[in-house]
């Protein structure tokens, strides 16, 4: 059976959910190669999009700075690229945007919003048609369609997104912004095995939450998780990108997770089960389950 330092051992078939679908985790013993599916996502159906056209006018109160607002409106290349060399490691979000797109406008407020309350996450807005010094930076980061939101980290974009609402934007900048949250991170086997043996005595259920970092369904449920982590004071969340880094790509693998998001339900230092989705519902179903309370579907 698969294990990792001993720590974890094997529930039995019954104990998988895999939202209402048949579940491809049998077990835990890692089959021949030939039978592996490749890693997958549970994608998220598309949004219509709007063509961004580039145009002379200024756009409404574009160069006008509020006291209270933290968002930075650049107005060239050269200004862009110096915000993000002065975020630094921190998460900048940029919206890209333009004077004529209505989406773009009902976007910006909520987007002020949020950089009042992510006081760890830096926000940009470009307007495209406002010069054709910001209709060369827009040239130059490939953006057709507004409103169009990048993400970087160290000056390099780690995340981009066109035609989202609010909720989205939000799930996006928790998911790439969370470093406060009650929400532990993990970065490797280590940091699971670590979490394990801190809450062998306290007997806390742990849910870990799998996912992959370019992952929509896993930035869907992800502010779920956060939610959840604030008003369930007995049960431990943790959060692993797969593909953060050799350690977590092994572990996904060892733990058999070819579809994500993957939460894993962990208690004593064995997998209890696991739920395969981005459900909201049927994961607080699954959490409540394995917390001992009776859930009838």
């Amino acid at each position: 059976m698969a294990s990792f330092s001993h720590s974890l051992t094997t529930p039995s078939p019954s104990l998988y959910t895999h939202n209402s679908r048949p579940s491809l985790f049998p077990n835990l013993i890692k089959p021949p190669a030939a039978s592996i599916s490749p890693l997958r996502l549970i994608t998220a159906p598309r949004r219509r999009r709007r063509t961004l056209k580039i145009q002379a006018t200024a756009a409404p109160s574009a160069n006008k700075q509020s006291s209270e607002e933290r968002v930075l409106k650049v107005h060239s290349k050269e200004e862009f690229d110096e915000a993000l060399k002065k975020a630094k490691s921190k998460l900048v979000v940029v919206e890209f945007a333009a004077s004529h797109s209505a989406q773009s406008s009902r976007m910006y407020p909520f987007m002020v919003s949020l950089s009042r309350t992510c006081n760890d996450v830096e926000f940009i807005l470009v307007m495209g048609d406002e010069s054709e010094h910001t209709k060369e930076l827009c040239n130059r980061e490939k953006i057709e369609k507004v409103p169009h939101f990048s993400f970087y980290k160290n000056m390099e974009k780690i995340h981009e997104e066109e035609g989202i609402g609010p909720d989205q934007l939000e799930g996006d900048v928790l998911y790439y912004g969370d470093n406060h949250s009650a929400v532990v991170q993990l970065h490797s086997r280590d940091d699971v095995e670590k979490l394990i043996g801190e809450h062998r005595e306290d007997h806390k259920l742990i849910v870990l939450d799998v996912g992959l970092k370019h992952c929509g369904p896993c930035v869907k449920v992800y502010p779920t998780v956060i939610k959840l982590s604030k008003k369930m004071d007995t049960v431990v969340f943790a959060r692993m990108n797969g593909d953060e880094n050799e350690s977590c790509m092994k572990f996904l693998k060892d733990m058999n997770v070819v579809e994500v998001p993957t939460f894993l339900f962990i208690r004593d230092g064995e997998i209890k089960g696991r739920y395969v989705g981005s459900g909201k519902g049927e994961l607080i179903g699954e959490i409540l389950r394995y917390q001992g309370v009776r859930v009838t579907y």
